[in-house]
């Protein structure tokens, strides 16, 4: 048994990717939590636990953030959510299968808020690009590859 076994929490309201996740961590020996409203109807299945939260504004990002630990991999497209996961030591990774870091949070926050201004002022931003075949496919190579890194160092 893991000293730190590697877990995956999952924002996952809009998440995309929650059959990719549970194919992951069940070829990886390890576990997935997914958080979500009562407004998204998901089902526990073998290697993935569900935790439905109330449908308040950031109740699901709230339980992710105090359930977080270091040992953990989040998946969230949320950047707010997404600093916080890695000011409590988590590796972050979007659904579309980009790295969220140290050296990137900064930036990305800064497009938010910025994108978040021109809403409020009245311009029209665009939204994201839609969700790719190739987005799937790398986020699942992404993730495979943090799980069996994390698992790894979870040994020394």
């Amino acid at each position: 048994m893991l000293q730190n076994p590697v877990r995956v929490v999952v924002d996952a309201d809009a998440c995309p990717v929650k059959p990719e996740i549970a194919a992951c961590v069940r070829a990886a020996g390890t576990r997935a939590l997914l958080v979500s409203s009562h407004a998204h109807v998901l089902h526990a299945e073998e290697g993935v636990d569900v935790v439905t939260v109330d449908a308040s504004d950031q109740a699901a990002d709230l339980y992710i953030a105090n359930a977080l630990k270091a040992s953990d991999i989040l998946v969230t497209g949320d950047y707010g959510l997404a600093a916080l996961g890695l000011a409590r030591g988590a590796a972050v990774l979007t659904p579309r299968g980009k790295t969220i870091d140290e050296e990137n949070i900064d930036e990305l926050l800064a497009q938010r808020h910025f994108s978040a201004k021109q809403r409020r002022g009245g311009m029209r931003t665009r939204g994201p690009k839609p969700f790719t075949d190739e987005d799937r496919d790398r986020f699942q190579q992404k993730l495979t590859k943090l799980l069996r890194r994390l698992q790894e160092n979870s040994f020394a």
